[in-house]
Protein backbone atom coordinates (compact mmCIF):
# COMPACT_ATOMS: atom_id res chain seq x y z
CA UNK A 1 0.00 0.00 0.00
CA UNK A 2 1.10 3.60 -0.54
CA UNK A 3 2.86 5.45 2.26
CA UNK A 4 1.79 7.55 5.21
CA UNK A 5 3.41 10.99 5.12
CA UNK A 6 4.05 13.41 7.99
CA UNK A 7 4.81 16.99 6.98
CA UNK A 8 7.34 18.05 9.60
CA UNK A 9 7.71 21.58 10.92
CA UNK A 10 11.04 23.15 11.86
CA UNK A 11 11.18 25.20 15.06
CA UNK A 12 14.48 26.98 15.82
CA UNK A 13 16.44 24.52 13.72
CA UNK A 14 14.82 21.46 15.30
CA UNK A 15 11.83 19.32 14.43
CA UNK A 16 8.77 20.64 16.28
CA UNK A 17 7.29 18.46 19.02
CA UNK A 18 3.94 18.23 17.25
CA UNK A 19 5.68 16.70 14.22
CA UNK A 20 7.43 14.08 16.36
CA UNK A 21 4.12 13.30 18.05
CA UNK A 22 2.62 12.70 14.60
CA UNK A 23 5.61 10.53 13.65
CA UNK A 24 4.84 8.36 16.67
CA UNK A 25 1.18 8.05 15.66
CA UNK A 26 2.13 7.63 12.01
CA UNK A 27 4.44 4.71 12.87
CA UNK A 28 1.58 2.98 14.70
CA UNK A 29 -0.80 3.50 11.76
CA UNK A 30 1.86 2.36 9.26
CA UNK A 31 2.40 -0.84 11.24
CA UNK A 32 -1.34 -1.56 11.08
CA UNK A 33 -1.47 -0.89 7.35
CA UNK A 34 1.89 -2.61 6.67
CA UNK A 35 3.11 0.38 4.67
CA UNK A 36 6.11 2.76 4.85
CA UNK A 37 6.15 5.88 7.02
CA UNK A 38 7.71 8.89 5.31
CA UNK A 39 8.47 12.45 6.43
CA UNK A 40 8.89 15.70 4.50
CA UNK A 41 11.13 18.45 5.92
CA UNK A 42 11.59 21.81 4.19
CA UNK A 43 13.98 24.49 5.44
CA UNK A 44 17.49 25.88 5.21
CA UNK A 45 20.72 24.66 6.78
CA UNK A 46 19.02 21.53 8.11
CA UNK A 47 21.82 19.08 7.39
CA UNK A 48 21.47 16.00 9.60
CA UNK A 49 17.82 16.73 10.48
CA UNK A 50 16.99 13.13 9.54
CA UNK A 51 18.81 11.97 12.69
CA UNK A 52 16.06 13.60 14.77
CA UNK A 53 13.34 11.85 12.78
CA UNK A 54 14.63 8.30 12.21
CA UNK A 55 14.28 7.25 15.90
CA UNK A 56 10.53 7.91 15.60
CA UNK A 57 10.18 5.25 12.92
CA UNK A 58 10.59 7.03 9.57
CA UNK A 59 11.42 4.73 6.67
CA UNK A 60 12.13 7.64 4.29
CA UNK A 61 12.89 11.30 5.04
CA UNK A 62 12.49 13.73 2.14
CA UNK A 63 14.63 16.84 2.75
CA UNK A 64 14.35 20.11 0.86
CA UNK A 65 17.23 22.40 1.90
CA UNK A 66 17.18 25.77 0.17
CA UNK A 67 17.75 29.39 1.20
CA UNK A 68 14.29 30.26 -0.14
CA UNK A 69 12.74 27.83 2.34
CA UNK A 70 14.43 29.28 5.43
CA UNK A 71 11.13 30.73 6.64
CA UNK A 72 7.71 29.27 5.99
CA UNK A 73 5.79 30.96 3.19
CA UNK A 74 2.63 29.46 1.73
CA UNK A 75 3.25 29.21 -2.02
CA UNK A 76 6.66 27.49 -2.27
CA UNK A 77 5.87 24.96 0.48
CA UNK A 78 2.53 24.16 -1.17
CA UNK A 79 4.06 23.68 -4.63
CA UNK A 80 6.82 21.38 -3.39
CA UNK A 81 4.58 19.17 -1.25
CA UNK A 82 1.82 18.99 -3.88
CA UNK A 83 4.43 18.03 -6.47
CA UNK A 84 5.73 15.21 -4.25
CA UNK A 85 2.21 13.99 -3.42
CA UNK A 86 1.13 13.98 -7.07
CA UNK A 87 4.16 11.84 -7.84
CA UNK A 88 4.14 9.51 -4.79
CA UNK A 89 0.36 9.38 -4.17
CA UNK A 90 0.34 8.78 -0.38
CA UNK A 91 -2.76 7.33 1.23
CA UNK A 92 -2.51 9.47 4.39
CA UNK A 93 -0.89 12.86 5.12
CA UNK A 94 -0.64 14.36 8.62
CA UNK A 95 0.27 17.88 9.78
CA UNK A 96 0.40 19.71 13.09
CA UNK A 97 -2.49 22.11 13.72
CA UNK A 98 0.03 24.92 14.22
CA UNK A 99 0.06 28.31 12.50
CA UNK A 100 1.96 26.70 9.63
CA UNK A 101 -0.20 23.57 9.46
CA UNK A 102 -3.46 25.48 9.53
CA UNK A 103 -2.28 27.54 6.57
CA UNK A 104 -0.53 24.80 4.60
CA UNK A 105 -2.99 21.91 5.09
CA UNK A 106 -6.01 23.55 3.42
CA UNK A 107 -3.83 24.73 0.50
CA UNK A 108 -2.59 21.21 -0.20
CA UNK A 109 -5.99 19.54 0.24
CA UNK A 110 -7.63 22.14 -2.01
CA UNK A 111 -5.00 21.75 -4.74
CA UNK A 112 -5.27 17.95 -4.64
CA UNK A 113 -9.06 17.91 -4.04
CA UNK A 114 -8.51 15.54 -1.15
CA UNK A 115 -10.42 16.89 1.84
CA UNK A 116 -9.03 17.72 5.28
CA UNK A 117 -10.17 17.22 8.88
CA UNK A 118 -8.80 19.84 11.27
CA UNK A 119 -7.93 19.56 14.97
CA UNK A 120 -8.36 15.79 15.31
CA UNK A 121 -8.12 14.33 18.81
CA UNK A 122 -7.72 10.71 17.65
CA UNK A 123 -6.72 8.83 14.50
CA UNK A 124 -7.61 5.18 13.92
CA UNK A 125 -7.83 2.67 11.07
CA UNK A 126 -11.21 1.15 10.28
CA UNK A 127 -13.69 0.17 7.57
CA UNK A 128 -16.90 1.58 6.14
CA UNK A 129 -19.78 0.05 4.18
CA UNK A 130 -21.80 2.24 1.85
CA UNK A 131 -24.97 0.18 1.60
CA UNK A 132 -26.62 2.50 -0.94
CA UNK A 133 -23.70 2.25 -3.36
CA UNK A 134 -23.00 -1.36 -2.46
CA UNK A 135 -19.38 -0.60 -1.65
CA UNK A 136 -17.23 -1.67 1.26
CA UNK A 137 -14.08 0.28 2.14
CA UNK A 138 -11.25 -1.09 4.22
CA UNK A 139 -8.21 0.52 5.85
CA UNK A 140 -9.74 3.99 6.03
CA UNK A 141 -8.40 6.68 8.33
CA UNK A 142 -10.95 7.47 11.02
CA UNK A 143 -10.45 11.17 11.70
CA UNK A 144 -12.00 11.77 15.11
CA UNK A 145 -12.71 15.21 16.59
CA UNK A 146 -15.27 17.07 18.72
CA UNK A 147 -17.99 18.80 16.68
CA UNK A 148 -20.96 21.13 17.16
CA UNK A 149 -19.25 23.10 19.91
CA UNK A 150 -17.93 19.94 21.52
CA UNK A 151 -21.38 18.47 22.12
CA UNK A 152 -20.64 15.36 20.05
CA UNK A 153 -17.56 13.47 18.91
CA UNK A 154 -17.55 13.04 15.12
CA UNK A 155 -15.77 10.32 13.17
CA UNK A 156 -14.96 11.60 9.67
CA UNK A 157 -13.86 9.44 6.76
CA UNK A 158 -12.71 10.11 3.20
CA UNK A 159 -13.44 6.93 1.22
CA UNK A 160 -12.55 8.00 -2.31
CA UNK A 161 -10.07 10.89 -2.41
CA UNK A 162 -6.38 10.67 -1.54
CA UNK A 163 -4.46 11.52 0.48
CA UNK A 164 -6.66 11.35 3.56
CA UNK A 165 -5.50 14.48 5.39
CA UNK A 166 -5.76 15.53 9.02
CA UNK A 167 -4.22 18.07 11.36
CA UNK A 168 -3.61 17.42 15.07
CA UNK A 169 -2.80 19.96 17.77
CA UNK A 170 0.39 19.75 19.79
CA UNK A 171 0.13 17.57 22.88
CA UNK A 172 -2.84 15.50 21.68
CA UNK A 173 -0.69 12.56 20.56
CA UNK A 174 2.00 10.95 22.68
CA UNK A 175 5.62 11.48 21.58
CA UNK A 176 7.52 8.23 21.89
CA UNK A 177 10.76 6.98 20.31
CA UNK A 178 10.23 3.89 18.15
CA UNK A 179 13.89 2.78 18.22
CA UNK A 180 17.11 4.73 18.74
CA UNK A 181 18.83 2.43 16.25
CA UNK A 182 16.17 2.75 13.54
CA UNK A 183 17.53 4.05 10.23
CA UNK A 184 15.86 4.80 6.94
CA UNK A 185 16.52 6.33 3.56
CA UNK A 186 17.22 10.02 2.91
CA UNK A 187 15.82 11.54 -0.26
CA UNK A 188 17.12 14.98 -1.28
CA UNK A 189 14.31 17.01 -2.84
CA UNK A 190 15.14 18.88 -6.05
CA UNK A 191 13.48 22.11 -4.95
CA UNK A 192 14.01 23.86 -8.29
CA UNK A 193 11.99 21.14 -10.02
CA UNK A 194 8.83 22.10 -8.15
CA UNK A 195 9.12 25.87 -7.71
CA UNK A 196 7.56 28.31 -10.17
CA UNK A 197 8.45 32.03 -10.43
CA UNK A 198 5.05 33.04 -9.01
CA UNK A 199 5.74 30.97 -5.88
CA UNK A 200 8.49 33.39 -4.88
CA UNK A 201 6.57 36.68 -5.01
CA UNK A 202 6.68 36.93 -1.21
CA UNK A 203 10.04 37.35 0.52
CA UNK A 204 10.54 37.39 4.29
CA UNK A 205 12.97 40.23 4.94
CA UNK A 206 13.03 40.10 8.72
CA UNK A 207 11.25 38.06 11.38
CA UNK A 208 10.70 38.73 15.07
CA UNK A 209 9.16 36.14 17.40
CA UNK A 210 8.32 36.66 21.04
CA UNK A 211 8.63 33.57 23.19
CA UNK A 212 5.64 32.65 25.32
CA UNK A 213 6.17 33.45 28.99
CA UNK A 214 3.70 30.75 30.04
CA UNK A 215 4.95 27.15 29.93
CA UNK A 216 1.77 25.19 30.62
CA UNK A 217 2.50 22.34 28.22
CA UNK A 218 5.67 21.23 29.99
CA UNK A 219 4.48 21.69 33.57
CA UNK A 220 4.10 18.50 35.63
CA UNK A 221 1.49 20.12 37.92
CA UNK A 222 -1.30 22.38 36.64
CA UNK A 223 -3.85 24.30 38.70
CA UNK A 224 -6.68 25.17 36.33
CA UNK A 225 -9.60 27.47 36.98
CA UNK A 226 -12.99 27.78 35.33
CA UNK A 227 -15.89 30.20 35.26
CA UNK A 228 -16.85 28.88 38.69
CA UNK A 229 -13.96 30.86 40.19
CA UNK A 230 -16.36 33.82 40.08
CA UNK A 231 -13.97 36.67 39.28
CA UNK A 232 -10.48 37.62 38.14
CA UNK A 233 -9.66 38.55 41.75
CA UNK A 234 -10.65 35.09 42.97
CA UNK A 235 -8.38 33.60 40.31
CA UNK A 236 -5.39 34.97 42.22
CA UNK A 237 -5.79 32.23 44.84
CA UNK A 238 -4.85 29.70 42.13
CA UNK A 239 -1.54 31.51 41.58
CA UNK A 240 -0.94 31.28 45.34
CA UNK A 241 -1.56 27.51 45.26
CA UNK A 242 0.62 27.16 42.16
CA UNK A 243 3.47 28.95 43.91
CA UNK A 244 3.55 26.57 46.88
CA UNK A 245 3.20 23.47 44.66
CA UNK A 246 5.65 24.59 41.97
CA UNK A 247 2.84 24.45 39.43
CA UNK A 248 1.56 26.42 36.45
CA UNK A 249 -1.90 28.02 36.21
CA UNK A 250 -4.30 27.13 33.40
CA UNK A 251 -7.87 28.12 32.58
CA UNK A 252 -10.97 26.91 30.78
CA UNK A 253 -12.31 28.77 27.77
CA UNK A 254 -15.21 30.14 29.83
CA UNK A 255 -12.73 31.64 32.32
CA UNK A 256 -10.65 33.15 29.51
CA UNK A 257 -13.74 34.59 27.79
CA UNK A 258 -14.79 36.12 31.11
CA UNK A 259 -11.40 37.84 31.41
CA UNK A 260 -10.20 35.84 34.41
CA UNK A 261 -7.02 34.68 32.60
CA UNK A 262 -5.15 35.26 29.35
CA UNK A 263 -5.63 33.13 26.24
CA UNK A 264 -2.11 31.74 26.56
CA UNK A 265 -3.33 29.83 29.63
CA UNK A 266 -6.37 28.29 27.93
CA UNK A 267 -6.59 24.50 28.06
CA UNK A 268 -8.97 22.52 25.89
CA UNK A 269 -10.20 22.05 22.36
CA UNK A 270 -9.40 25.64 21.35
CA UNK A 271 -6.41 26.03 23.67
CA UNK A 272 -3.45 23.79 24.47
CA UNK A 273 -3.49 20.08 25.25
CA UNK A 274 -1.64 19.01 28.40
CA UNK A 275 -0.58 15.73 30.06
CA UNK A 276 0.64 16.70 33.56
CA UNK A 277 1.26 14.30 36.42
CA UNK A 278 -1.29 16.23 38.50
CA UNK A 279 -4.20 18.36 37.25
CA UNK A 280 -6.28 20.26 39.81
CA UNK A 281 -9.53 21.54 38.26
CA UNK A 282 -11.05 24.39 40.28
CA UNK A 283 -14.55 25.58 39.48
CA UNK A 284 -14.55 23.76 36.14
CA UNK A 285 -17.73 21.96 35.07
CA UNK A 286 -15.90 19.64 32.69
CA UNK A 287 -17.51 20.05 29.28
CA UNK A 288 -15.94 18.02 26.46
CA UNK A 289 -14.33 21.16 25.01
CA UNK A 290 -12.15 21.36 28.13
CA UNK A 291 -11.65 17.68 28.94
CA UNK A 292 -10.36 17.06 25.39
CA UNK A 293 -7.31 19.06 26.40
CA UNK A 294 -6.51 17.43 29.78
CA UNK A 295 -8.06 13.94 29.95
CA UNK A 296 -4.64 12.29 29.56
CA UNK A 297 -3.45 13.75 32.89
CA UNK A 298 -1.99 11.09 35.21
CA UNK A 299 -4.09 12.25 38.18
CA UNK A 300 -7.04 14.65 38.29
CA UNK A 301 -8.42 16.37 41.39
CA UNK A 302 -11.73 18.20 40.90
CA UNK A 303 -12.88 20.94 43.27
CA UNK A 304 -16.47 21.97 42.58
CA UNK A 305 -19.62 22.81 44.51
CA UNK A 306 -21.68 20.69 42.09
CA UNK A 307 -21.50 16.98 43.04
CA UNK A 308 -22.87 16.07 39.58
CA UNK A 309 -20.39 18.11 37.52
CA UNK A 310 -19.13 16.19 34.42
CA UNK A 311 -15.51 16.74 35.52
CA UNK A 312 -16.16 14.40 38.47
CA UNK A 313 -16.57 11.44 36.09
CA UNK A 314 -12.93 11.61 34.97
CA UNK A 315 -11.45 12.82 38.27
CA UNK A 316 -9.44 10.50 40.52
CA UNK A 317 -10.41 12.56 43.58
CA UNK A 318 -13.42 14.86 43.99
CA UNK A 319 -13.67 17.62 46.59
CA UNK A 320 -17.20 19.00 46.80
CA UNK A 321 -17.22 22.53 48.16
CA UNK A 322 -16.62 26.21 47.45
CA UNK A 323 -13.24 26.66 45.76
CA UNK A 324 -12.66 29.85 47.78
CA UNK A 325 -12.90 27.78 50.96
CA UNK A 326 -11.08 24.67 49.76
CA UNK A 327 -8.06 26.18 47.96
CA UNK A 328 -6.88 28.43 50.85
CA UNK A 329 -7.09 25.37 53.14
CA UNK A 330 -5.00 23.37 50.67
CA UNK A 331 -2.36 26.11 50.74
CA UNK A 332 -2.44 26.29 54.54
CA UNK A 333 -2.09 22.55 55.16
CA UNK A 334 0.46 22.01 52.40
CA UNK A 335 2.71 24.65 53.96
CA UNK A 336 2.15 23.16 57.40
CA UNK A 337 2.94 19.56 56.40
CA UNK A 338 5.73 20.08 53.87
CA UNK A 339 9.37 20.62 54.66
Amino acid sequence: MSSIYVICEIDDGKVADVSLELMTKGRSLANQLKCPLEAIVLGHQIKGIENEIFPYGADVVHIGDDKRLEFYTTLPFTSIICGIFEQEKPQIALLGASTMGRDLGPRISSALVSGLTADCTSLEIGEYEDKKAGKKYENLLYQIRPAFGGNIVATIINPDCRPQMATVREGVMKKEIFSNSHKGKVNKIDVVKYLKPQDLVVEVIERHMEKSKVNIKNSSIIISGGYGMGSKENFNVLYDLAEVLGAEVGASRAAVDAGYAGHDRQIGQTGVTVRPKLYIACGISGQIQHTAGMEESSMVIAINNDPNAPINKIADYVITGDVMDVVPKMIKYYKKNSK
